[in-house]
């Protein structure tokens, strides 16, 4: 077998090992694994070690094991925190749990019938069945108070780093050591990988191994360990956050083009850096990219490589090459033509930060005069005489193109059926928002079109616009978590609020469904309705303006649906 281990560590993605793990990998096949707990339904980049350390595995000749935590979930690890994890709902947890089998089936084919075919499971299979006692018994038995408290996660909690551990977290490497023993029993599994912050989780993992296998046939087996260092940006700080805050391995959470823009602007030293861990080019190739890159800073042929190496990856070629156009949008010399080719999420993420206002497309009628949007509509110029003077200098464009005194604009020159860019000189941008009328569908409609009966059920669509305002309505009602129901999804379905008044809610996500607790309808005033959730609630529905809220209202059973 090829040396994985010299591989990771000219790459930088060696930390640790156990004697005799090198010897392992060189002498044959083997199969390892990496538990990825789910906190999120999501992973970010910070995961990104792990799954490249899985790929390598694969390429190696060895066999992965991705392991997803829906038992050591419902605890949380205490690896590396100062104070206890808020413990998840059952809901949230299984909606987790499909989210990370998910993100780990785009970077490794679960359905190969390769020998060494990846393996994708989750330990509440195996640990759900287990009761207590069975557990304290047969497992807390082999493993003395003494050896799990010299464990460095342990001893920081005991010393005074935040509030202590309870005995839920401290149980927690007690079932991740077990979860290395099923698979090693089970699947031949002889290796863990993980973190350095892993290194004593993954230890006691090697001492079940061995001490539950006394007195078996499998008396004696070996077990390994191999941890990857944390990654820190060359300031030191932590690796894995933007601005904005995570960046994430899926597109609903960060779309592509940030993504790409977190990889291009990283400093030459991360760069240098993080080309050997996210990237499968061979050391020949990088040492040329580096050399090349030292000679000509300017050109940044670190970061370009880098991020599309890990954008195709993640996403797609197909993305790679959008998010490198929508990166020349503010840059180069781009035209109306590609602005209209940007989706929604990468227009606004390419001008975040830019003055929005918003409008009623009847507003626009058959032309508005480009002179009262510039000052009058959206005030991005003082006064109509401003407007006029900066028309007359040629320093105006919309959508990119140059315009003169007397342009009118249009629903034509909509990007996405709602936006308008204004631009001042190079540098100073206007985002118009064009809002079209709400679509909803009453109860007569239905009755029209399908003679559906009043008292069953209908359902409708509605644009949530100017009802998602998060910090006024905090202020107001105490920091309850809460959506926000349009008074028109009462007034347009033609039903009398007081018939509803009391109805329960239920929110359904992709087909999962949250907020089963009694979140009831309460009308309050006369401009909106909103739905009070319970304050011990764990999900939180955002919202963003224009988003639209597909629901369902049964009468019999006293619901409303609402869908996304």
């Amino acid at each position: 077998m090829k040396n994985l281990v010299e591989e990771l560590r000219w790459r930088g993605l060696f930390h640790d090992m156990m004697p005799g793990t090198e010897e392992q990998l060189i002498k044959e096949a083997t199969t390892a694994y990496i538990g990825f707990d789910p906190t999120a339904d999501s992973l970010h980049i910070g995961s990104m070690v792990q799954i490249m350390l899985l790929v390598h595995l694969k390429n190696f000749g060895h066999q992965p094991i991705a392991l997803v935590g829906g038992a050591t979930g419902m605890i949380g690890d205490p690896s590396g925190k100062s104070d206890e994890r808020n413990l998840l709902d059952e809901a949230t947890l299984n909606k987790n749990v499909e989210g990370i089998k998910g993100v780990l089936s785009c970077f490794l084919d679960f359905n190969s019938t390769d020998a060494n075919a990846p393996i994708l499971v989750n330990n509440y299979d195996w640990m759900k069945d287990f009761s207590f006692i069975e557990f304290v018994r047969d497992v807390g038995k082999r493993i003395t108070v003494n050896y799990m408290m010299s464990k460095d996660s342990v001893k920081k909690r005991i010393a005074g780093e935040g509030e202590g551990m309870s005995f839920t977290e401290f149980t927690y490497q007690l079932i991740q050591g077990y979860d290395f023993y099923h698979l090693h029993k089970h699947y031949n599994c002889l290796l863990q990988m993980g973190g350095s912050d892993q290194w004593g989780n993954i230890t006691t993992g090697t001492e079940l191994v061995r001490r539950l296998n006394v007195n078996t046939e499998d008396e004696g087996a070996k077990a390994f360990a191999l941890t990857t260092p944390l990654i820190t940006k060359a300031d030191g700080s932590k690796f894995g956050k933007s601005e904005g805050g995570n960046v994430w391995l899926t597109a609903d959470k960060t779309s592509p083009y940030k993504f790409y823009q977190f990889w291009f602007n990283s400093t030459d030293a991360d760069a240098e850096k993080y080309i050997k861990i996210f990237t499968f080019l061979d050391k020949v190739t990088i040492e040329d990219l580096i050399e090349k890159h030292q000679q000509e800073p300017h050109l940044r042929l670190l970061q370009k490589k880098l991020a599309e190496e890990i954008t195709v990856f993640v996403h797609s070629q197909e993305e790679y090459e959008k998010a490198v156009k929508a990166s020349t949008i503010l840059f180069g010399n781009s035209t109306s033509e590609d602005l209209k080719q940007l989706d929604e999420e990468t227009f606004l993420d390419v001008f975040e930060g830019v003055p929005q206002i918003e409008i009623d497309e009847k507003d626009l009628g058959s032309g508005m005069d480009l002179v009262e949007v510039l000052s009058g509509k959206t005030k991005f110029l003082s006064s109509n005489s401003e407007a006029r003077r900066a028309l007359k200098e040629n320093s105006i464009s919309v959508n990119r193109t140059k315009v003169i005194e007397g342009f009118k604009i249009s629903k034509n020159h909509l990007i996405n059926n709602k936006f308008i860019l204004l631009q001042r000189g190079k540098k100073s941008y206007f985002i118009v928002k064009v809002l079209s009328e709400p679509k909803v569908f009453s109860v007569r409609r239905l009755i029209r079109d399908n003679g559906v009966k009043y008292d069953k059920r209908f359902r409708g669509e509605l644009n949530l616009r100017g009802f998602t305002d998060e910090s006024k309505y905090r202020r107001i009602y105490k920091n309850e978590k809460f959506v926000v129901l349009p008074k028109s999804i009462i007034q347009n379905s033609q039903i009398p609020s007081s018939i509803l008044t009391g109805f329960k809610i239920k929110t359904v996500i992709g087909g999962v469904e949250y907020a089963k607790d009694s979140c009831v309808v309460d009308f309050r005033g006369r401009g909106s309705s909103f739905i009070s959730l319970p304050k011990g609630l764990k999900f939180e529905l955002r919202l963003r303006n224009n988003d639209k809220l597909k629901y369902d209202i049964d009468l019999e059973k006293k619901e409303i649906i609402l869908k996304m």
